[in-house]
């Protein structure tokens, strides 16, 4: 497969500053990818330190390995990869808390996605969420790891509730918040046709799922795609930072 990369990651419509992260690397070939999106939060300059950090660490652990030759990934296993990833991030967050008492209260989410032949390995904690759309339609797969989720699966609230909870976005999980890290990991089969997204909370608090494949569909390309979701994040007023990575598999 031919695996090809969009991304794209702006302020919105309301924030003065941009928290968010986003990275991406396709091996020269086209047969792997890595996709990242991070959203920073903890005032001051914090979620802007943390996001950062966090993306540049899991780059520093996963792009070597994914320049490695069929025999030696054969060798490695995803899910310890990945999470040797994530604890090089929180590490180097919760290192750099130390330094600085304004920055005692930043974390933020993280989201990657590995893809190598036909599967895409996805790990993440916080509320930046990965999809699968096939045929056009939007799956998401992954969890938020927020209260209100926690809320949502108990009983003690249903969907029409949700915009209603005033700490609807606490999360239960950050990168940088807590040690030792917690982390969800998952495989997802993919297939010539599928694409995978990965957005920050700003997309989807913004715009419905049921509303991007319509634009998927409209647009003629990954960037254009890209673009189109993120105008319709600010034609709703977001009122967070935004940002979509977007691969496509052909």
């Amino acid at each position: 497969m031919k695996l090809e990369v969009a991304g794209i990651s702006h302020t919105g419509a309301v924030r003065d500053s941009n928290q968010d992260v986003v990275a991406w690397q396709v091996t020269d070939d086209g047969g792997s990818a890595l996709l990242v999106v991070a959203d920073g939060m903890g005032g001051y300059q914090g979620g802007e330190i943390a996001s950062r950090l966090a993306a540049d660490s899991v780059m520093e652990v996963m792009v070597p390995v994914l320049f490695l030759d069929a025999a030696d990934k054969g060798e490695i296993d995803p899910n310890d990869c990945l999470e040797t990833a994530f604890d090089l991030a929180n590490d180097r967050i919760l290192e750099r808390r130390k330094t600085d008492e304004r920055l005692e209260k930043m974390g933020t989410t993280l989201v990657v996605a590995w893809v190598e032949g036909n599967t895409a390995h996805i790990t993440h904690a916080g509320d930046s969420r990965c999809y699968l759309i096939r045929d056009g339609q939007p799956t998401c797969l992954t969890r938020d790891d927020t209260v209100v989720q926690n809320m949502l699966e108990d009983g003690s609230i249903n969907e029409a509730d949700v915009a209603n909870v005033p700490f609807r976005n606490v999360l239960t999980r950050a990168v940088g918040a807590m040690n030792p890290l917690e982390l969800t990991f998952c495989s997802q089969p993919v297939r010539p046709g599928d694409c995978l997204l990965l957005c920050s909370d700003g997309l989807t608090h913004s715009v419905p799922e049921a509303e991007w494949s319509r634009i998927l569909k409209e647009s003629e390309s990954r960037e254009s795609a890209v673009n189109a979701l993120i105008e319709a994040a600010l034609e709703r007023q977001a009122s967070d930072n935004v940002s979509v990575v977007l691969l496509t598999l052909k």
